[in-house]
C-alpha cells in the first residue's frame, strides 16, 4: 500500500485541488494497482477542510495539536497501522504531479526528497522570482527538503523515530535523522511538486516564510507583510 500523507490547517480553498492531483497520481498505471490511501490530518481546523477532503474519498484524521509534526506523524501512525510501505507527504496548498509517486518509488531508495516549482508569483515582486530562478537548484543531488514533496519507505520512517512532534522544520529534522541511519536518500528532481508562494502561510519557517525572507533581502517588502521570526536556515536544505 502507498499512503499519501496531507497535513492541513483551515485548508478549505486549497484541498479540493490539492486531494485531486494527489489521487490521480495514486492512479497512475505504473502504479499497477497497488492499493493505496490518501489521509489529510485536519489540525485545528472550523472551516470546511475535513468534509471537502472526506467528499473526495480521504481519510480524514482530526486533531487539535496546532504542531504540523505531529500532524505528520499522526497521519503516518494511521498509514503505517493500515498496512503502507511507502509514506508519502505533501502539503495542503500544493499539487503534486501525476507521476509524483511513480517518480518516487523509481529512485528505489529509503527515502525521496523532491522539488517544489512556483507558478504564481503574484504576491511577490519580480525581484523574489528572479532570486528564487537563480539560487534554488532544481536538479538531482540537490539538497532541499520539503515536507510539501517528501517521500519515504515506513521501514526507514520507523528506524529513524519518525517525525519530531516540533512546530517547524520536522522534514529536515525527519531527514538528518534518516541520514544518520545511513538510509539511502535520493535528491530526485523528477518527483515535482507546485507549491503555493502564499504570504499567509501557516508553518513559521517554511517555504513561504524563507520566500519572504528573501524577500526583505531583496529589498522588495511586501505591504501588510506579516512579521516572522529570523530563519536560521540549515546548509543541506530548503525547508518548506
Amino acid at each position: 500500500m502507498i499512503a499519501a500523507i496531507v497535513p492541513a490547517h483551515n485548508e478549505a480553498n486549497t484541498i479540493e485541488v490539492c486531494i485531486k492531483a494527489v489521487l490521480r497520481a495514486l492512479c497512475h498505471p505504473d502504479l499497477k494497482d497497488e492499493e493505496s490511501v490518501v489521509i489529510v490530518v485536519a489540525d485545528a481546523c472550523d472551516d470546511a477542510t475535513g468534509s471537502i477532503a472526506r467528499e473526495l474519498g480521504a481519510n480524514v484524521l482530526a486533531t487539535d495539536a496546532r504542531n504540523v509534526g505531529i500532524a505528520r506523524r499522526e497521519g503516518a501512525r494511521v498509514a503505517i497501522a493500515l498496512g503502507a510501505r511507502w509514506l508519502a507527504f505533501t502539503d495542503a496548498d500544493t499539487v503534486v504531479c501525476p507521476d509524483w509517486l511513480v517518480q518516487q518509488i523509481a529512485c528505489e531508495s529509503d527515502a525521496v526528497c523532491g522539488v517544489v516549482s512556483v507558478e504564481d508569483w503574484s504576491a511577490h515582486n519580480n525581484a523574489v522570482r528572479r532570486d528564487f530562478a537563480a539560487t534554488y537548484r532544481d536538479a538531482d543531488g540537490h539538497r532541499h527538503i520539503h515536507g510539501a514533496n517528501l517521500g519515504v519507505s515506513a521501514a526507514a520512517y520507523l528506524r529513524a523515530g519518525g517525525f519530531p512532534p516540533i512546530e517547524t522544520s520536522e522534514d529536515v529534522a525527519l531527514v538528518e535523522a534518516l541520514l544518520a541511519n545511513g538510509e539511502n536518500v535520493a535528491w530526485s528532481a523528477a518527483a515535482r511538486v507546485v507549491t503555493s508562494a502564499r504570504v499567509d502561510f501557516k508553518a513559521p519557517a517554511g517555504f513561504g516564510a524563507t520566500l519572504l525572507k528573501r524577500a526583505r533581502q531583496c529589498a522588495a517588502p511586501l505591504l501588510g507583510e506579516p512579521e516572522i521570526a529570523e530563519l536560521d536556515e540549515p546548509e543541506i536544505a530548503v525547508a518548506s
